[in-house]
């Protein structure tokens, strides 16, 4: 499958409001304003998977702590097109560019019942460094991070 990855501009985050609203895992509705005053406060990725000019995937990450990690918010790739390296394709993409904008980690949070991202993240070298329980186990987040070389 060939896909394009590419960075977008705040103008643009219709885009990613797109695919995120159609992705099963989030329960919300994202809006474009609402993601729009969060990045605006500080320095952002904004990536997008196209596929035969489709958007099909994507990630959002942002500056959120200032503690020189990048914090990866939302993201994900389309039904149709999971379990093709489109994901894998976006993380490496934004490690890429975390790395040129002098980010020294990633940072991300997940629930417990998202055993895909999870064994993703870990695949990927992050390690736990935080949790929060919940009475509902599948509702605990975990806190991951994982450390450029």
């Amino acid at each position: 499958m060939n896909v394009t990855i590419r960075a977008i501009e705040l103008k643009e985050l219709n885009i990613i409001t797109e695919i995120l609203n159609q992705l099963p895992e989030f329960d919300a509705i994202f809006y474009q304003s609402q993601l729009a005053s969060v990045l605006a406060k500080a320095e952002h990725v904004l990536l997008v998977a196209e596929f035969a000019g489709k958007p099909v995937g994507c990630k959002v990450a942002y500056n959120r702590y200032f503690d020189g990690s990048i914090y990866s918010w939302l993201g994900g790739v389309l039904l149709p097109y999971r379990n093709q390296g489109i994901a894998t394709s976006l993380w490496n993409e934004l490690e890429l560019r975390a790395k040129k904008k002098f980010f020294q980690s990633i940072r991300m949070k997940t629930w417990n019942k998202h055993v895909t991202m999870l064994r993703f993240a870990l695949r990927k070298e992050f390690y736990i460094i935080g949790f929060t329980e919940n009475e509902d186990s599948l509702k605990s987040r975990i806190e991951l991070r994982k450390d450029f070389k």
